[in-house]
């Protein structure tokens, strides 16, 4: 396994400990405002599928970033503006990854419909606040190359 590829998996299966702490705080909050857990028989199966799917997008994405010598993580707009892989799909296959399929799959699998609604809530914000502050910046460094895209690759898919 290439050192991109190893680096890729290990910072996304930090991910998914971190959709595990999701999923746990989604069943405090089932606790909390007494919601019944999800019972339908495929919740499982579905979880995991969703979980793994969104591990996958995520590994794939990131290798992008490695490949680059680019941090995933950062604050300040990326060095180069990726448009291949499956960024040639959805725009943010990081927060789809991550965000949606990997938040919304360790919900399922903890049976929690507070998670469920937290995973709502959290593109919800993801919408409003931190896509929109990303997509500004990326419109000020790459100009007509991102509306281009923009026009071509959806936000989510």
């Amino acid at each position: 396994m290439d050192a991109d590829l190893r680096n890729s998996v290990l910072h996304n299966l930090g991910v998914l400990a971190v959709g595990g702490v999701f999923a746990l705080i989604g069943r405090g909050v089932d606790v909390l405002l007494g919601l019944p857990r999800i019972t339908v028989g495929a919740a499982l199966p579905i979880g995991i599928a969703l979980a793994l799917a969104g591990f996958l997008v995520r590994v794939w994405a990131t290798v992008a970033f490695y490949r680059r010598g680019m941090d995933v993580i950062s604050l300040a707009p990326q060095a180069a503006l990726f448009t291949s892989g499956p960024y040639r799909y959805s725009r943010n296959p990081l927060y789809l990854g991550g965000n949606v399929f990997v938040f919304l799959g360790t919900s399922m699998i903890a049976q929690s419909l507070g998670g469920v609604l937290l995973t709502a809530l959290n593109v919800v914000l993801l919408n409003a606040w931190m896509i929109p502050r990303e997509e500004r910046q990326l419109a000020a460094r790459f100009g007509d190359e991102w509306t281009r895209y923009c026009a071509e690759v959806r936000r989510w898919l």
